[in-house]
Parts: C-alpha cells; sequence; structure tokens
C-alpha cells in the first residue's frame, strides 16, 4: 500500500516545499470548496483527481459538466495500451504534430505510463478506481449520453420540505422560475404575474400531496384551483384572456419538437444519480454543453432543487456523504443578480455540512462569483490568475473566509504567493490547517483529452441508453372491454362501490377493477420489528370460473381514506363483467383476499451479523448497504480520530525528547571539537617548550596537555551516548509511526459487511381485512 493510502484522505499533490505527500482529509470536504485559476492553470486537473480519489474512497458525486470535458473520468485504461487511448486522441492535434493518430496513441500511452510512475500510481490504481464506482454520463436533452426525464421534477417534495415554510417557498420559486426561464418569460418573484399564479399552483397541488406533469400545470393556468389570489379576485389579478395566453406560452414550449428529450429517459431521481440499483457509488456527470443557456439554467435549478429536497431527507453525519461539483460556476452565482440557481446553493452551502454534503465550485471567472455566499467555504484551492482585478477578487474572499473562522490574514504576504503560482501549481488555504500550503498536483487516473462530442459521449454510453418510462397499456388499446360510455351502471345497492381519486384536469372515463383493503400486523421482538402494514390492491375481474385472482393484483396509489364515494362530473363508465355485478362475489373474495394475504405478505428485512444491525421495514438491499457503507465511514472517521488521539500524545512527547537529545548532540560535539583544538595547542605549546630547552616550563606544559587530552577524550564519550540517544529516540519514534500506520491500516482494511435475509411472517388472527369493493379507476 502506497503512503498515501489512508484512512478518508484524498491525495492530491506534494507540497512544493518539502516534497511531502499532500493529503486532503475527506471530512474536511463537508465546509464546501471552491477552486479557481485561469485556462491552463491545472484547475480541471486538480478537481478531476479529486474526483477519482472520492470515487475509491466510496463517495458519490453529481458533477455538473456545462464544457462537455468532465466525461474524461470514464476514459481509465488499466492497461495502459496504445490501442485503449486509441479511439479518444484528438485527431487533429496528431496532425499538428506531424504523426499518425496510433503513433500520438503510443506516445500518450507513453506519457500517461511515465506521469503515473512520476507520482507513484500504476494502472493497478486505475483498475482500483474503475471497481469502485459506477461512471455514468447524462445528457437531458438529448439521447447523446443517458437522457433524464426532468418533467419528475414537478413531485411532490420531501416531508422535510413540506413541513419548512421557507424551504417550501424556496423550492417552489425556483422551479417556477426556471420554467418561466425555459419558456422565455422575465418572471419576478414579487412583481410578476406569471410568476405568482404558478407559484400559487404549484403550492396548492404540492400541499394537498399532488404531483403534477407540465401538461397538467397547463390545464391549471386556465383552470386555477384557488378563487383568488391575496384578497384579489382570481379574475381580476389575472384575468382568463390572458392567463390564456401564458398557457398558450407553456403549451408551445411543450409542443415544440425539441421539447420531447426533455421528457423522456430515466426519471431524474438523486439517489438513483448518487448510488446504482445495488447500492454501489456512483459518479454521475450531467453533460450539459449542448443546451441553450436558458435550458442549462432550467436544468440545473431543478438539479439544485431535488439535491436540496434529497439532502434534507438525510440523517444528519460528521463525515463526507456526497459531493456536488460544478465545474464552471460563472452564471449560476452572480455577486449581484439572484438567478433561480443562487438560492438553492446558497442554502446547501449553509446547510450541507450537517448532511455530509461536500459542494466543490470552479471557476476561471473569480470576479464573477458572490464571495459574500462564499464566505463559509472551508478549502480553496487557487491556481494562476489572470488579471490583477481577478487577485482582488480572491484576495477579498480569502480574507472574509478567513475573517469568519477568526483566523489571522497575511494579505501582503498572499498576495506575493499568489503572484508566483505556475502551472499545476495551486494555493490551498484549508481552514481546518494551521497555515496555507503550496503544492503541485498529481498525475491523474484518467486521460485529459479535452471536452468530448455527443459522438463520443454516445459511444462511451453503449447499452445505458434509458428505456422510456413504460405507460400502462389501456383495456382500450386492447380491446379488452367495451368502450365508455355515459351513463353509470345500476348495480345492486349490496355491492360496495368506491372512486378511486382523480387528479387530471380531462373528462374523466372509469374502469372497473376490484378493491381490496387490509390492515396486517407483524412482531418479531428478537430483530426488533413492530410494524402495522397497511395494503391497498386492486386486480381486475372477468366473467366465469376464473373471475378473480388476486394473484394478478398491483398496488394502488390511493389510501382507504382517499376513496371517494363519488364519481367526477360528466364522467364516463365502462360496464363491469357480470361476476362483479352479483353481490355473492364479493364475500369469497374477502376470504381470498385473506388467504392470500397471509402466503404473500411478509416483512423481508436485511442483517449484518457482524455490525449486530438489521434494515428497517421497508428499507431494501440497496438502501441498507449505502445506511451501512455511510455508517462504516463513519465509524472509521472515527476510530481514525482515535488513533490520531492516542498517537499523537506519545509522537509529541518522543519528537521534543528527540529535539533535545539533538541539541545536546549539537552541544557536545561543539565541545568535543573545542576541548580537540585546545589539546592540540597545549601539546604543541608543551613541545615547543622542551625543545627550546625550558625544563620546568615544559613539563608543565606537557603535563597541561595529557589532562586536556583527558577532557576531549571525556567530550568525545559524551558526544558518542549524545549521538547514541538520538539514534535510540529515532528508532522509538519510527517503531511508534510504523505501529500507528500498522493500526491505521488495520481499519482502514476492515472487510466488507456480510449480508443476510431474513422474514417474518403475520399469523392468520392478525390479517383484518377493511374493505372488499367493486373499484372505479379513473383514466
Amino acid at each position: 500500500m502506497q503512503d498515501y493510502e489512508k484512512l478518508g484522505v484524498f491525495y492530491l499533490g506534494r507540497r512544493t516545499d518539502n516534497q511531502q505527500t499532500l493529503l486532503y482529509d475527506s471530512k474536511d470536504l463537508v465546509t464546501h470548496a471552491v477552486c479557481v485559476g485561469m485556462t491552463g492553470s491545472g484547475k480541471t486537473g486538480l478537481c478531476i483527481g479529486l474526483l477519482e480519489e472520492a470515487a475509491i474512497d466510496g463517495i458519490p458525486a453529481l458533477v455538473i459538466d456545462p464544457k462537455g470535458d468532465l466525461a474524461n473520468l470514464l476514459l481509465t485504461f488499466p492497461d495502459l495500451r496504445p490501442g485503449d487511448f486509441e479511439p479518444w486522441v484528438n485527431a487533429d492535434e496528431a496532425r499538428n504534430k506531424g504523426v499518425s493518430v496510433p503513433e500520438f496513441a503510443a506516445q500518450q500511452a507513453e506519457l500517461w505510463s511515465k506521469g503515473l510512475a512520476n507520482w507513484d500510481q500504476d494502472g493497478a490504481r486505475i483498475a482500483r478506481l474503475k471497481a469502485a464506482a459506477d461512471f455514468a454520463v447524462y445528457t437531458p436533452g438529448s439521447d447523446a449520453g443517458i437522457p433524464l426525464s426532468v418533467m419528475s421534477s414537478f413531485d411532490v417534495p420531501p416531508p422535510a420540505v413540506l413541513e419548512d415554510r421557507e424551504a417550501m417557498r424556496d423550492h417552489v420559486a425556483a422551479t417556477v422560475a426556471s420554467i418561466l426561464g425555459l419558456a422565455g418569460i422575465d418572471g419576478d418573484p414579487v412583481q410578476s404575474r406569471e410568476h405568482i399564479l404558478l407559484s400559487a399552483i404549484l403550492s396548492h397541488a404540492w400541499t394537498n400531496g399532488q404531483s403534477l406533469r407540465l401538461a397538467d400545470l397547463i390545464a391549471l393556468v386556465q383552470a386555477p384551483p384557488m378563487t383568488k389570489v391575496g384578497v384579489l379576485d382570481l379574475d381580476t389579478f389575472y384575468p382568463a384572456k390572458d392567463r390564456f395566453g401564458l398557457a398558450m406560452a407553456l403549451n408551445n414550449m411543450l409542443a415544440s419538437p425539441g421539447f420531447a428529450a426533455w421528457m423522456t429517459g430515466e426519471r431524474m431521481d438523486i439517489d438513483r444519480l448518487l448510488y446504482r440499483g445495488d447500492g454501489k457509488p456512483r459518479i454521475s456527470i450531467l453533460s450539459i454543453s449542448h443546451l441553450s443557456d436558458a435550458e442549462r439554467m432550467f436544468f440545473v435549478t431543478l438539479l439544485l432543487n431535488q439535491t436540496l429536497a434529497w439532502m434534507r431527507k438525510q440523517q444528519g453525519t460528521t463525515s463526507l456523504r456526497a459531493i456536488l461539483y460544478m465545474d464552471e460556476i460563472f452564471g449560476y452565482f452572480p455577486p449581484v443578480a439572484n438567478p433561480p440557481s443562487k438560492k438553492p446553493l446558497l442554502t446547501m452551502l449553509k446547510q450541507g455540512r450537517a448532511f455530509g454534503l461536500g459542494c466543490v465550485l470552479a471557476t476561471q471567472n473569480p470576479v464573477d462569483l458572490d464571495y459574500k455566499g462564499l464566505a463559509n467555504t472551508g478549502t480553496w484551492f487557487i491556481g494562476r490568475l489572470q488579471t490583477e482585478r481577478d487577485k482582488a477578487r480572491v484576495l477579498e474572499g480569502l480574507e472574509g473566509a478567513t475573517a469568519t473562522t477568526g483566523g489571522k490574514f497575511d494579505k501582503a504576504a498572499m498576495e506575493r504567493t499568489l503572484a508566483g503560482l505556475g502551472n499545476r501549481v495551486f494555493l490551498m488555504n484549508n481552514v481546518h490547517d494551521d497555515q496555507p500550503v503550496l503544492f503541485e498536483t498529481r498525475w491523474c487516473m484518467s486521460y485529459l483529452r479535452g471536452p468530448l462530442s455527443r459522438a463520443q459521449i454516445r459511444q462511451l454510453m453503449p447499452g445505458r441508453e434509458s428505456a422510456a418510462v413504460a405507460s400502462a397499456t389501456t383495456p382500450e388499446a386492447t380491446g379488452a372491454v367495451p368502450a365508455p360510455k355515459t351513463t353509470r351502471p345500476v348495480l345492486p345497492p349490496q355491492i360496495p362501490q368506491m372512486f378511486l381519486p382523480y387528479r387530471g384536469a380531462a373528462k374523466p372515463a372509469y374502469h372497473p377493477v376490484i378493491l381490496g383493503a387490509a390492515e396486517i400486523y407483524f412482531s418479531d421482538p428478537k430483530l426488533d420489528v413492530v410494524e402495522t402494514r397497511r395494503v391497498m390492491v386492486m386486480t381486475p375481474v372477468r366473467d366465469g370460473a376464473a373471475a378473480l385472482n388476486w394473484e394478478e393484483c398491483v398496488e394502488c396509489d390511493a389510501e382507504l381514506d382517499e376513496l371517494e364515494k363519488t364519481p367526477e362530473d360528466r364522467a364516463e363508465f365502462v360496464e363491469p363483467a357480470p361476476t362483479a355485478a352479483n353481490p355473492k362475489s364479493y364475500p369469497v373474495w374477502e376470504k381470498e383476499l385473506a388467504s392470500w394475504l397471509f402466503r404473500w405478505q411478509s416483512v423481508e428485512l436485511f442483517r449484518a451479523p457482524a455490525l449486530k444491525l438489521t434494515s428497517k421495514p421497508g428499507e431494501s438491499e440497496r438502501d441498507f448497504r449505502i445506511r451501512l457503507s455511510q455508517g462504516s465511514r463513519e465509524q472509521r472517521d472515527a476510530l481514525a480520530e482515535k488513533l490520531r488521539a492516542k498517537y499523537a500524545p506519545k509522537i509529541a512527547m518522543l519528537e521534543e525528547r528527540k529535539r533535545k537529545a539533538l541539541q545536546t548532540l549539537q552541544r557536545e560535539t561543539q565541545q568535543a571539537s573545542a576541548q580537540k583544538l585546545q589539546s592540540v595547542i597545549d601539546v604543541g605549546t608543551g613541545l615547543l617548550g622542551a625543545f627550546l630547552g625550558r625544563r620546568g616550563s615544559a613539563y608543565g606544559k606537557v603535563s597541561g596537555a595529557a589532562r586536556s587530552i583527558g577532557r576531549a577524550t571525556k567530550e568525545s564519550s559524551d558526544t558518542q551516548r549524545a549521538q547514541e540517544t538520538v539514534e535510540a529516540v529515532e528508532a522509538k519514534l519510527a517503531d511508534l509511526n510504523r505501529q500507528f500506520e500498522a493500526d491505521a491500516s488495520a481499519v482502514a482494511a476492515a472487510p466488507e459487511e456480510e449480508i443476510e435475509s431474513v422474514s417474518v411472517r403475520p399469523k392468520k388472527t392478525n390479517i383484518t381485512v377493511k374493505l372488499v369493493a367493486l373499484g372505479w379507476k379513473p383514466q
């Protein structure tokens, strides 16, 4: 194991003053980071290196890529063969160098091999990177990579947002601003009727648990669910004729050919962007270089709001849980203006620390950043800057960040340091460290070939394109049931009838199903499981002997208390099968439902025996593994702190003993040298006296010389003992450091927890059927 593969640290490079490895504590990133530097400063390489380290440490990341070069994270070649590089090298660059593409690929392979070796890295570490996380490129509004369906972003926010009035207001405002921006409407949150109306519609829908599609939003603009806005009547505030104009603008956007790409692909779910289906961490690169400015703002704002909502659902932690990285923050976090992206970014910078979300923001335009908003940012990576104005703004930001932590800021010294920065050399100002550090960035494991085209992104994602969300086939499309009619069927009064809630705007057609509702009690004291599960299912009904089979049922998206007793006005109905019109069928179906629930209903849990942890009811294996991973990371960080606390005093004591021993050695060495010189002088003087015939004087001088030699011998012995003391202390210090490294490695190398499945089944007496009825499902 290399000396940089340590507990919870990122290997970023080497210090320029002593060439020691620069290790960045991953926990420091929960206070966020800013990276600034002009084109060519090495900013992208530093940030890609940081993301590589995060991936190796099992930390997922959302990577917003406005320029198209962060997909380079997928260009990782463990074998470092020229053939691996060849499809990705820049043919124009090869032509400019006067070599063929294969020759240039061979040169790049050799360059990367040597570059990695110079930084104590190799193909094995690249293989470790590839195995540690899943890397994916998403292309909203395009099918080049994995497309994203952003219309799901109008889903009801999580309870943590709904219950926080300020958070709910911010979420609504940012969503509305992004919609209006995409439609080309400049909507001020206070003055714009469009913004106020859409905000009222979204707030009303979400407060009532109703998710909206864009088509629903357009319908509700024409027929809003409220009669007043503020104290004014709706038609006084925003007449129907004017509302029709807004609806047409939104409809034109929806009907445009290019907008269809925004409605297909994977659902924009932050949890799925951060973790694969099996719980493996994911580095999701959200490439938006192909979008217009308005489309970029629309998407980034929705993504930030979704991330903020996801963040608020997480439990608190002191360790880094995930990273949000944006490669070029220009225009999204300006010092004066307030684009819709700014508020959610500010909120994450203020609150992300409590949830383990670290934001990393990069830019080559320092003057266009709101440094007051970045005052609480804990780490600044500063590369070569282009203008004096850029340096002045960075110094202003650094001074503000230092003042926030109560530290001292030497502006003149910092200005001199920034003036001398070269390529790939950065100043790291980390509030968790004693002083700023100059370092050179390490060689990236990913091949940095520059921006990728959409064709190249498609080449990187073979078979990863998301299938369009399959819509359920309607009975009318299959011809399995009769066409709807306008009159409601007349049925015996003994047959209970319930209507599923309808959330659309158009006239519905009701289709018959059989509804079943039950309450099931599960209990297992050993596994600490006490759960009451409410089940609501529906199943088709046919005529004949096999009229109904609960095996075919599907979960209902409504609760029992949400069922309605009356249909929508002007609704149409499909005639039910004759069996469903027979009251005697329902008691039989009720018993069959209870039997089916007993056979198939259970609480499926996962257990990690070594940690003595069991999943929560309803928690998937994926989510349990993610929770275990985060818990393991927190445990690892806590053990690392204990190790440091255990060894730090001992190491400090030995360092102090070494310092004193070196001082003693230096003093004894100086004294021995002086005594040797004096002995030489005394002997020489005695011999000279004897030669000149001064017998008495010579005798005294020779005797003094002998004593002087004795003292020199003693001083030499003292020096030898001091040297031995230094060596003994250094040996103890080396032993203690080796012991610390061994203990730290043992913690780092903890084996992955094994997980086993366990089931908790109900007793028959604990199953209570609440309802079996003829249900009417609106379509």
